[in-house]
């Protein structure tokens, strides 16, 4: 196989990553292609690029789109969107509840808990009083009468537009700058370098709680929710994708992150300025464990039989049919030495003959090394 070196060097560094069964089952033509919806916020784009990433090394084509919340779902019910990895609650709950009442989308697990999303000043603001929503109005002036938002439809805006049209908080005569995160991002900036008031949408697992001094108002549980909006992000699916095509189905019910992880994806794209699909790579090669947690009972989407152990071509994503030792248990630990890969596990035979969680395989063929006879108890 020509430039098979160096090809072993690209696939043996995402083997880790498969160290659980790819069992032999093809899912239909039909569900070779997922879609996404990404709603435009960093937290969704970096999930859903990790996941296309791993789907694609999956042999899947995943096809994202930007849409809005309410056109996220509205597409979810007329199945023009499979999957959805941004549903924020309580604060999406309105956006929902139709969809809930109709059962057209179905919730698959919490993506992410822990999170919160509020508004939010900066640290000089708050040390100068304003650190409640009771305390916005005091700072009319020198907010200009501006609470920044994002994007037009976003549920955060409506309940900031929803205060000011009650009067609530003495909030008459605020307006709600709508355009976007990165249009937010950049008036917190603004600000911060002018050290000018501001009161903005923010949340959290974002890089902005890094890059920026940031304060969360108190007294909007009402309104946000308790603990300053807190929040856990769901993944949603259209309801019947699970059962139309039960390996990614599998993937996405075993799909979740912490604040943390997900924000290093973030800072990749935000602050390194890498494209999403290359942060989502960059993260996958430095967390094995976890998507390796992911990966247990998945497929690749035409079913070739992997046990335990499979290497991928990184730069292309494509599946190394030559490399297939066949593990009788999961492998958990991988080094590659040479032309050896030594693999580490729960596992009792390798490709039928025993080997007590130890073995050594051909980085090229996946061939055992019947010469390499160590073992460990546990």
């Amino acid at each position: 196989m020509a430039g098979w070196g160096r090809l072993t060097r690209r696939a043996l560094a995402l083997l880790a990553v498969l160290g659980s069964t790819l069992a032999a089952a093809a899912e239909p033509a039909s569900c070779r292609v997922v879609r996404f919806s990404d709603v435009g916020w960093a937290d969704v784009t970096a999930s859903t690029a990790v996941a296309s990433q791993v789907l694609s090394r999956l042999g899947y084509e995943p096809k994202i789109t930007v849409l809005s919340v309410p056109v996220t779902f509205a597409s979810m019910k007329n199945k023009d969107i499979d999957a959805f990895l941004g549903n924020w609650m309580p604060a999406q709950g309105a956006d929902r509840r139709p969809y809930d009442a109709d059962g057209s989308i179905s919730v698959v697990r919490p993506l992410l808990e822990g999170a919160k999303y509020t508004l939010a000043t900066l640290d000089y603001s708050y040390d100068a009083g304003l650190k409640d929503f009771a305390d916005v109005h005091k700072f009319a002036d020198v907010l200009e009468h501006r609470l920044i938002g994002i994007e037009p439809g976003n549920d955060g805006n409506q309940h900031l537009l929803d205060m000011i049209a009650k009067s609530e908080f003495g909030l008459a005569g605020f307006t709600v700058v709508e355009s976007s995160e990165q249009g937010m991002l950049a008036e917190v900036e603004r600000a911060a370098r002018a050290h000018k008031p501001i009161a903005f949408l923010a949340w959290d697992p974002h890089p902005m709680n890094v890059r920026f001094p940031i304060r969360y108002l108190s007294g909007g549980d009402a309104v946000f929710g308790p603990n300053f909006g807190g929040a856990t992000i769901y993944t949603l699916e259209r309801t019947g994708y699970a059962a139309e095509c039960p390996n990614v189905g599998r993937l996405l019910a075993n799909l979740n992150f912490t604040p943390a992880a997900l924000s290093q994806v973030m800072m990749d794209v935000l602050d390194r300025h890498l494209a999403p699909d290359a942060a989502a790579t960059a993260w996958i090669a430095r967390n094995p464990a976890l998507v390796a947690a992911w990966l247990r009972d998945v497929t690749t989407v035409d079913g070739r039989p992997h046990s335990h152990v499979a290497a991928f071509d990184t730069a292309t994503g494509q599946l190394v049919d030559r490399f297939a030792p066949k593990a009788d248990g999961r492998v958990l630990a991988i080094a590659v030495s040479g032309t050896a890969v030594y693999l580490g596990g729960v596992f009792n035979y390798m490709d039928g003959v025993k080997r007590s969680r130890l073995a050594a395989v051909s980085a090229t063929t996946g061939a055992l090394k019947t010469r390499f006879t160590a073992s460990a108890d546990a």
